[in-house]
């Protein structure tokens, strides 16, 4: 059974930076396709980040300058370094293993200005 855990959110002001971390357990490393997203009150669920066997990645457009997304595959971890924050990125960050559409419970993000 796929699991994945986040980690690594919380109050930042603006301009700081965070790193966020999902832990996953249940598939091999060798073929992976993963994504970071994000939901915050009233709004649909964005993605933020992407990353697929072969270490590619897909940066949404609204983010690209400032995360970037990466994988240790031998802890079966990946990462989503946030940079620059604003209040706009305040939200719950998810992660989530495409195969099988699991997801983990999330990390709160918030900005302050």
């Amino acid at each position: 059974q796929v699991q994945l855990v986040e980690s690594g959110g919380g109050s930042v002001q603006a301009g700081g930076s965070l790193r966020l971390s999902c832990t996953a357990s249940g598939f091999t490393a060798n073929d992976y396709k993963m994504g970071w997203y994000r939901q915050s009150p009233g709004n649909e669920r964005e993605l933020v980040a992407e990353i697929f066997s072969g270490g590619h990645t897909n940066v949404a457009d609204s983010v690209k300058d400032r995360f970037t997304i990466s994988i240790d595959t031998a802890k079966i971890s990946i990462y989503l370094q946030m940079n620059n924050l604003t209040p706009e990125d305040s939200a719950m960050y998810y992660c989530q293993y495409y195969t099988t559409g699991e997801r983990g419970q999330g990390t709160q993000v918030i900005v302050s200005s």
